[in-house]
């Protein structure tokens, strides 16, 4: 397994890559608020996704600065510009441009993910959201084709309702999965677990 810290053009925006040899595909990840490409929870899921030969790109979306503004955390079409940005910079990158990619969203980064997915059509083959807010990409939904997963937990009962509404509204391939009593962070045992399985299966199955 490879790993190479690095910075994503124009911004200089810190990004760790894991990449396994032979990859399958690569996997780009946008955070939620209020966290970061070094998140637990996102690094968790992309060790996992590592074990199964798929390489992960976890990135800070925002700058040191813009990160001081709380508005920014919600501002979705920034957010997909930055995603925008790293699939430039991998397009760049002999060895990763002409993997499959798979988007990997939480909370607002769901939203931005979708938002990129729409914009980038057919070079996205597959998005997952985990307890994300796919609420927020709005009428960006109804363009998204790439296979997309939402994964909420059964007890976030808000968020499980705006991801209800907005599954309701994707025209692509597509599924909902509830983790069983999990909360909006999928504290409980095994519940962050059940999260990354449905993951897994997602990108093995389209990307």
């Amino acid at each position: 397994m490879r790993r190479l810290e690095t910075t994503i053009s124009p911004l200089g925006l810190s990004a760790t890559l894991r990449a396994p040899d032979d990859a399958r595909g690569l996997i780009v990840f946008a955070h939620g608020s209020g966290s970061s490409r070094l998140s637990p929870r996102n690094v968790a899921v992309a060790e996992v996704l590592g074990e199964q030969g798929f390489a992960t790109l976890l990135f800070d979306l925002l700058t040191e600065a813009e990160e001081g503004d709380r508005r920014n955390v919600f501002d979705i079409p920034l957010l997909a510009d930055r995603l925008l940005d790293a699939v430039r910079w991998i397009e760049g990158e002999s060895g990763l441009s002409e993997l499959p990619l798979g988007l990997f969203g939480a909370s607002t980064g769901a939203a931005a993910a979708l938002v990129a997915a729409a914009r980038l059509g057919t070079r996205i083959a597959a998005v997952v959201s985990r307890g994300g807010r796919p609420d927020l990409a709005g009428d960006f939904l109804r363009d998204v084709s790439a296979p997309t997963l939402l994964i909420v937990g059964e007890a976030d009962r808000e968020v499980l309702k705006l991801n209800e509404d907005a599954f309701a509204q994707l025209r692509c391939k597509k599924a909902l999965r509830i983790v069983p009593g999990a909360t909006h962070l999928f504290p409980e045992p095994g519940a962050l677990e059940t999260a990354i399985e449905y993951t897994l299966e997602w990108f093995d199955k389209n990307l």
